[in-house]
């Protein structure tokens, strides 16, 4: 994909820091063909499973964390169809997702939350003719799309019957963007907080009547995929901290090739899991990989850091050191957060 390559090593630094190319990072993706990857070919896809999404994201991520994480959000929505009972709203979004004539997002942390214990539904759902009607938020959902976006959320509802999971154009009744929020770093990422005002949602519009029970088959996908993120920022950052260690002939090449050796040690572990359904079951094994992974990267960038020395605090001096400690910085926060893992774990400190 040298056309991506290219594209993303002249706007990597913009996109962490500004919006001014937030609306051409999905034609960008798409156009190199990567929400494809891992979709069944009778979907319209390029074949593969959620492995290969996984290492296609991680490769996005090794470039800029914000055109990845734009990657996750998108190619999650597309797993929910994929993996939704709902034949009917697969054939009609899947085709634009594809396409990017549409964007997907996942708003799906408070949800993750909820299955856990640690929050509450916010989007509400009252009965209605035909349908029912929703109301409520969801806070720094990504990859919405100025131009157009269809984004996940979990509604519970207000007659008792199970929560669900529903599909909710931008362009209803109803439904308003907030402007960007004002982040640190991958200001590129189009995230906002979607406002629900009295929205109507139709059976055509759901994709799974019962998110208790759902949402842990696809949670293997949601989590895995997200851990492309860390696995590519990872990489980078070893990649960079060997690269400027060898040119010095330091002391740091082993510790590099030790962590380097652990990153690729819990890849391997993530793949294989995601691969037989282990994750489906063994959760808890999930979530302290997500954990082990977020410790490497900011491992990796600590390392990069005492690889480059003072020249990591020199502007004249950046190959992106800069982005990649921002970047790191969201790691951790990204929910679940390392924080919420930790908790669900039962760990401290």
């Amino acid at each position: 994909m040298p056309f991506l390559q290219t594209w993303l090593q002249a706007h990597a630094d913009t996109l962490d820091t500004s919006v001014s190319h937030a609306e051409e990072v999905l034609p960008v993706l798409v156009r190199s063909g990567l929400p494809r990857i891992g979709v069944p070919t009778t979907n319209g896809g390029d074949g593969g499973d959620t492995r290969d999404a996984i290492l296609a994201i991680s490769a996005v991520a090794e470039q800029s964390l914000t055109a990845a994480f734009v990657l996750w959000g998108h190619r999650t929505f597309i797993e929910l169809l994929l993996q939704s009972p709902n034949t009917a709203l697969r054939e009609r979004l899947l085709p634009k997702l594809l396409s990017g004539t549409v964007a997907g997002a996942t708003g799906l942390s408070n949800a993750m939350k909820f299955l856990s214990g640690m929050e509450a539904l916010r989007v509400m759902a009252m009965p209605a003719e035909n349908g029912c009607r929703l109301d409520g938020s969801l806070a720094w959902a990504s990859n919405l799309r100025k131009a157009g976006f269809v984004v996940a959320a979990a509604v519970a509802s207000t007659d008792s019957k199970p929560a669900a999971v529903v599909a909710l154009d931008s362009q209803a009744s109803g439904i308003d963007r907030t402007p960007d929020l004002d982040l640190l770093g991958l200001r590129g990422s189009n995230t906002a907080t979607v406002r629900i005002e009295d929205v109507f949602v139709s059976p055509a519009d759901i994709i799974s009547n019962d998110a208790q029970h759902w949402l842990p088959t696809v949670r293997p996908a949601f989590l895995g995929m997200q851990c492309g993120l860390s696995i590519g920022l990872a990489r980078a950052s070893l990649r960079h901290a060997a690269a400027v260690s060898m040119r010095s002939r330091n002391q740091m090449v082993k510790q590099i090739e030790n962590l380097e050796a652990t990153l690729e040690s819990s890849v391997s572990q993530l793949l294989d899991g995601v691969g037989t359904g282990f994750f489906l079951t063994e959760t808890r094994s999930l979530f302290r990989l997500r954990l082990v992974l977020a410790g490497i990267v900011q491992q990796a960038l600590m390392l990069e850091l005492q690889a480059l020395g003072g020249n990591a605090y020199l502007n004249t001096s950046q190959t992106g050191f800069a982005r990649r400690w921002r970047e790191a910085a969201f790691i951790p926060i990204l929910t679940p957060s390392v924080t919420q893992l930790q908790s669900a774990l039962g760990l401290h400190g």
